[in-house]
């Protein structure tokens, strides 16, 4: 049984920016281990976390997620190192690749091989960290000091002015199995989203394995930090909690990627949910978004979130202590929730 530490998902905005200090404060208070901010195509993840890192003391900061493809490698190293150091080395650098609707519509990048991308990117990011030499890396993707098209020949080899944190905290995105592999390889933590305890043997732990095993070095669970963010909702009545949840669940599942090239409908038909998956993605690629989030299914809520009376959810959390799931990131909009699950949790 893994021991549980919590952390709070506060996402990205709407159309105006409005950071929920006051829950952030509270969950400081009540002894949360990271407050965790997003980014999609619109607010960052990066600048409310220096917001609220100026506002707090102890909580840790993590990006969930900073774009890979947004963000040149050293540009994201020159970040996480500045945030790391203002904050008193609390910053928790997230990464993710993004889909190609996102990569290429809105950052108006190639989206490549994803696999081959974030390993290079990460080879940069950990060298730039350990400030050993000057950086030189010669990948398919990222040429440093680069020389093709265009280049100047002025470029030259560079050390970081900033002493960042050589062992400056990692963690990937990851949902597909050779991304959760190469997670459990390369980073020091895994960030997955709609994380099913209950399929954990089944679905995500051949890749972890196999991940730890291409490490090397005895790598294990003792050196990693599964953080998996899980919707809370607290009240009496259950349908009307797992309600709050659904259209979440029908957007990831129904809109969020093409339909042939979509991570999180996959991941729902692994668990064991095709037909819904299937009727899901159908009514919200049709315009239909009503009966896409009438097609969520009560149990595969049940799966991915904790949703109830408060004995409820204290029920269905001993599903989670028994995970190897070490931070429980709260997904919630009320701050009531967050006590409740202090209470519950720590």
């Amino acid at each position: 049984m893994s021991s549980l530490r919590l952390g709070l998902n506060i996402g990205y905005s709407g159309a105006r920016i409005h950071l929920p200090v006051d829950m952030v404060l509270e969950a400081e208070r009540l002894g949360y281990h990271s407050v965790w901010a997003a980014e999609s195509y619109g607010s960052d993840a990066v600048t409310p976390l220096a917001w609220l890192g100026a506002l707090t003391q102890t909580i840790h900061l993590g990006a969930g997620i900073m774009q890979m493809p947004a963000r040149t490698p050293a540009n994201t190293a020159m970040t996480a190192m500045t945030l790391d150091q203002l904050s008193g080395g609390r910053f928790l650098l997230g990464l993710g690749m993004s889909g190609p609707q996102v990569v290429e519509g809105w950052h108006g990048q190639p989206y490549g091989k994803p696999l081959a991308k974030t390993r290079e990117y990460i080879a940069i990011l950990r060298a730039i960290f350990r400030r050993e030499e000057k950086l030189v890396f010669e990948g398919e993707y990222y040429q440093i000091p680069y020389r093709g098209p265009g280049a100047t020949g002025l470029g030259k080899p560079l050390k970081s002015i900033l002493h960042g944190r050589a062992d400056l905290p990692i963690y990937l995105a990851a949902i597909g199995p050779k991304n959760v592999a190469l997670a459990a390889e390369i980073a020091d933590g895994w960030l997955p989203i709609f994380f099913s305890p209950r399929h954990y043997d089944a679905v995500f732990r051949e890749h972890i394995e196999r991940g730890f095993a291409r490490a090397g070095n005895g790598k294990s669970m003792a050196d990693f930090d599964i953080a998996a963010t899980v919707p809370v909702v607290v009240g009496d009545n259950l349908e009307e909690c797992r309600n709050q949840v659904k259209p979440f669940i029908a957007l990831y599942v129904g809109g969020m990627g093409a339909r042939k090239a979509n991570f999180y409908y996959n991941l729902a038909c692994r668990f064991g949910y095709e037909d819904a998956a299937n009727a899901i993605q159908d009514a919200f690629l049709s315009g239909n978004r009503g009966a896409a989030i009438a097609a969520v299914p009560d149990d595969l809520i049940d799966e991915v979130a904790l949703v109830g009376p408060k004995e409820r959810i204290a029920e269905r959390l001993q599903l989670w202590r028994e995970s190897p799931v070490t931070t429980l990131i709260v997904s919630t909009f009320d701050i009531e929730a967050v006590r409740v699950m202090a209470e519950l949790a720590l």
